[in-house]
This record gives structure tokens, sequence and C-alpha cells, in this order.
């Protein structure tokens, strides 16, 4: 099994900064927000690592380097432009074969060990498994309806969403996930929308989901990326004081 850390994109909802920095490059507390993604993958028991990487690529490779640091290894691909999170898997295609792999947007931090979940994806005879969350506001998020112990469908950003489950940003696929990709159209904006990915297994019947107990975050806005900050300095134990 691969992992995959797609780190691509412009960044533009945390510019100026991302004008002149790749944005997975930039502080989450003490951290480069980089590390948070890896780390992940790693304490999940994924090792191997594809890192997707798009404008200033090269920061993120200095501060990941070959992984070692962190306990991986690495290779890296290259993304140009936004045409989306499908297409930025698609990148790591040669680097991955036919291995299963867990995916991982290069700006979510999760508080919950993976490996339980990733250790449930290794037992699927095939398909794919998501990660989902409850959240206050589902409306930026592609949001999931649950029907007892399946996935009924996956809206992406709807203006009134139908529960209160968030796709997260990890994603399992076994190795149709590719084809998949290349048998996808843009969508309106553009983009290769992972969500499409998704409700292909869903419709198939293949996609698993766990509800995760602990909290998620993004860091791709100024707002998430503040909380996201806070939330790794209360986990480091950082008390705050007036």
């Amino acid at each position: 099994m691969k992992g995959v850390v797609l780190a691509g994109g412009l960044g533009t909802r945390l510019g100026p900064m991302t004008q002149v920095a790749n944005k997975h490059v930039l502080d989450l507390y003490d951290e480069p927000m980089i590390h948070f993604p890896v780390r992940t993958l790693a304490r999940a028991g994924v090792t191997e690592l594809v890192v997707v990487v798009g404008r200033y690529g090269d920061q993120v490779q200095t501060v990941l380097g070959d992984g070692s640091g962190l306990g991986v290894s690495i290779d890296y691909a290259h993304q140009e432009g936004e045409s989306g999170i499908a297409d930025a898997l698609a990148k790591a295609r040669p680097h991955v074969g036919d291995d299963r792999i867990v995916a991982i947007l290069g700006d979510n931090l999760y508080q919950d060990d993976l490996r339980p979940y990733v250790e449930a994806f290794r037992a699927q005879e095939q398909g794919a498994r998501i990660l989902l969350k409850q959240v206050e506001d589902a409306r930026r998020f592609g949001v999931a309806t649950v029907d007892g112990d399946r996935i009924a469908e996956i809206e992406e950003k709807p203006a009134a969403p139908k529960s209160d489950l968030a796709v997260t940003g990890c994603y399992m696929y076994d190795a149709r996930v590719f084809d998949i990709v290349d048998g996808l159209e843009p969508s309106a904006r553009g983009e290769l929308e992972i969500t499409d990915v998704n409700n292909d297994y869903v419709a198939r019947g293949q996609m698993a989901f766990d509800v995760l107990p602990g909290w998620w975050t993004d860091a791709g806005t100024h707002a998430s990326k503040l909380k996201a900050s806070i939330l790794v300095a209360l986990t480091k134990g950082v008390t705050f004081h007036a």
C-alpha cells in the first residue's frame, strides 16, 4: 500500500503569502503544514509515499527531503495549475502502479490515529473507503448521505446539505481509481472532482466509510489555518495567557 500526499494547487485562499510560497510549507503553530499529513500516514503504518506538488513545489521538497526525518520514504510528482484533487491524484500513478493507496490532502489534520481505518481498508476485497466527520456547517465540503451502513450519495458543497457528515480529506482506493479518473470530465469550475471519483465507487456499492470521533480540520483558509494552529498548540500542551 502506498500513501499519496496531495500538495498541489495554487493555494489562492491563503494569499498573499501563497503568491511567493507553497501553502503547505506555511506554519501551523511551530511546524510546516506538510508535516502533519505525512506524520498521519506514518502513524497509520503507511510509509512509502508519493507527494504531489504544484507551484513552488521545490519548497516542499526542501522541507521534506527524502522523508527519512519523518520516518517515511518519498517520491515526488508534479501537478500544473489547479485542475482538481482527482487530477493531482492521477499524477501519482507512475509511482503507485497496481498498489492500493491512502491519499490525504496536504492541508488536513486529524486528531485520531487512522491506523484502524487503514487496516479495515486492507481487509476489504476491493473498492474504496472514506472518513466522515460531523460538522456544524457542511456547505463548504463534500457531504455524504448515509443509509445504514452504506453511503447513498455524496454532494459537493451543497447549498442545502442533506446531512452533517463532511467527507474529510483522506481517501482510500484500490488500483481501479486511476481508470476512474481517466474517464472523468471536468466540472463546471474546470476541475476533475474527487467527489465524482467517490460517487463512482458509491454507485458500484464499493464505498465503505467510518465516522471519526476526534477533531478534524483543514487549513486551506485563513480562518481554518488559525484554527488548525490553535489545535496543534493545544495538542502540544501550550497554555494561552491573556
